[in-house]
């Protein structure tokens, strides 16, 4: 994507399958073109994103990617940005 956005990994079947969140956050990061960002929406059963989902996007990108914890929804969920370097 050549464009800030943001993916919804927090409903259906998200919400009971932290690897899917995470596989289909790490997609969305991989479509997102240099210089934007992708708002990783996140499930609240699972809390904070930054405890389960740093790893593994720093494992894939290791200095491609700026993440930054946004806040936690009024809906519950979380939101975590990744930019793409």
């Amino acid at each position: 994507m050549k464009k800030d956005w943001s993916i919804d990994l927090e409903h259906g079947d998200y919400e009971r399958n932290i690897s899917l969140v995470i596989e289909d956050g790490l997609k969305a990061i991989h479509v997102t073109e240099s210089g934007y960002y992708v708002n990783l929406v996140t499930p609240a059963v699972f809390g904070n994103p930054v405890h389960y989902m740093t790893d593994p996007i720093l494992n894939r990108f290791q200095s491609g990617v700026t993440l930054k914890f946004i806040d936690q929804c009024g809906c519950g969920g979380y939101v975590l940005r990744a930019w793409k370097k």
